[in-house]
């Protein structure tokens, strides 16, 4: 039998008695062993990974066993995985190893699943294509020539490329829906506060957020209960009940409303149009009602986000000073000079680029004129999207505005690098939930479709997800299959 390649697939499997978790597990790390050209692993953890399966498979014998139990999955190494390597993709990091796990880890365990390894990403979380990474760029399976976007570039190409049936990565302006719609995944960025943040290696701390990805709706909604619900070490968690999201992904749809933002799409490439298009019209089909919506001031949502992104990173990466911990200079001739030459060799350009960024804004006599500005656009965004969801249920956009892009095409110019999140950025500003799912294929290349709901709308969103995945197959291809 060959291996599942989805998360699904992997604990029907298992429940069935078609395969042990360590029969999974060692095809998963012979895979990752034969492919390392992808750049899609930081770390593996072979030896524990083993272990850990033969733990689950003893639990399924015992009777004791979860839906994720003996799952093999990946993580992005922005979370913390106890006796383990763990990166953030940077010099900064990079023989640095965790005391402890960070909740999603956790919450991974105790369902059951077993960690394989830790996937690569841009520095920090840093970037939109995957070549930021201290450790080398990834590679899209789809087309090695061609990113596979980021920041969670790593966990989208190891479940593209079959190396694991599901990853979490973490989203900060798009990081999780991006790499997904380049990849031809499913991938999720819960509310803000829907997932514990604790042991996750900040960037910008009141927009990060970590969420799972999968080929399908079922694979992130049984990653999305395992690490869903409140946890009282993170102060920006939210104590509020999860839904039976897996349940969730084949309710019906019939007499939902979905928004189109009419303006916000104009002007689209004709492929992106297309896939927009047929989600539109499959959703109509299974009796959901698409009609006209307004978002106002969501177009300004990049120039506040590389405001407020920026300043929170300037502010958490301080703490990167070659006194405490990470990447320490040699022989440094004052503590000054400990400092420059620590940081100036241990961030990369793009991070450096960032905190400058970050810094200026929120120095005297221009955190007026930008940060509190940016902070006043993000409530109207918020406000926007609020008087949206008070006329609608739901809003489809694309992902991105194009299918994924060559490699180095846009390292030289951030902007445009910066403007492929043009349609996610504006979710993590609102605090809401969105979804990437597979809508079509640009030539050989996957396309993404987006949803966002109200807050804590998850259940929602994987319901129209499922209904549009009942109807076609877009999430079953697999690279070699488009054409």
């Amino acid at each position: 039998m060959s291996a599942p390649d989805t998360v699904a697939g992997a604990a029907a499997a298992l429940a069935a008695k078609e395969c042990s978790s360590v029969e999974l597990v060692r095809r998963a790390l012979e895979a990752i062993e034969a492919d390392p050209t992808l750049g899609a692993f930081v770390s593996v953890r072979a030896e524990a990974a083993l272990a850990e399966a033969d733990a689950a498979d003893a639990r399924r014998a015992a009777g004791d066993a979860g839906p994720l139990t003996g799952v093999p999955v990946a993580v992005k190494d922005l979370f913390c995985a106890r006796g383990t390597r763990t990166t953030a993709g940077s010099r900064m990091l990079a023989d640095w190893v965790a005391p402890y796990d960070a909740a999603v880890v956790e919450r991974l365990r105790t369902a059951g699943a077993v960690l394989v390894g830790k996937t690569n990403l841009d520095e920090f979380a840093m970037g939109s294509s995957g070549e930021n990474s201290h450790f080398g760029p990834t590679l899209n399976p789809w087309d090695r020539t061609r990113v596979p976007g980021g920041s969670s570039s790593g966990s989208a190409a190891a479940v593209a490329a079959g190396l694991v049936p599901g990853t979490l990565g973490t989203d900060t302006g798009g990081s999780i829906r991006q790499p997904a719609a380049f990849c031809g995944l499913t991938g999720v960025k819960p509310t803000y506060g829907r997932v514990s943040r604790w042991g996750m290696i900040a960037f910008a701390s009141s927009l990060d957020q970590a969420g799972p990805l999968g080929h399908g709706a079922e694979d992130v909604a049984l990653l999305l209960q395992a690490i869903a619900g409140f946890d009282e070490r993170d102060s920006t968690s939210v104590e509020a009940p999860v839904d039976d999201y897996p349940a969730a992904c084949g309710a019906p749809v019939e007499g939902l409303r979905v928004g189109i933002p009419e303006a916000l799409l104009e002007q689209l490439d004709p492929a992106v149009a297309g896939a927009v298009a047929e989600v539109r019209a499959v959703l109509e089909d299974a009796g959901v009602r698409c009609v006209p919506v307004r978002l106002d001031h969501v177009e300004a949502g990049i120039g506040a986000y590389y405001v407020l992104a920026p300043a929170e990173a300037s502010t958490n990466l301080s703490r990167f000073d070659g006194v405490r911990f990470g990447h320490r200079c040699a022989d440094p001739a004052s503590i000054d000079d400990l400092y420059r030459r620590s940081r100036a060799e241990g961030f990369g350009a793009e991070v450096k680029r960032r905190i400058l960024t970050g810094t200026y804004a929120l120095s005297a006599g221009y955190h007026d004129a930008y940060y509190r500005r940016a902070q006043r656009v993000r409530r109207r965004i918020r406000d926007a999207f609020a008087a949206a969801f008070s006329e609608v249920d739901a809003i489809l956009t694309p992902t991105t505005p194009t299918a994924a892009f060559p490699l180095g095409e846009k390292t030289d110019d951030p902007v445009a690098m910066y403007l492929q999140d043009v349609f996610t950025i504006p979710a993590n500003l609102a605090g809401i939930p969105g979804l990437s799912l597979p809508a079509g294929f640009a030539g050989a290349l996957p396309l993404g479709a987006q949803l966002l709901g109200p807050h804590f709308a998850e259940a929602r969103l994987l319901a129209l997800a499922g209904a549009f995945q009942r109807a076609t197959d877009h999430h079953r291809r697999r690279p070699g299959d488009a054409s």
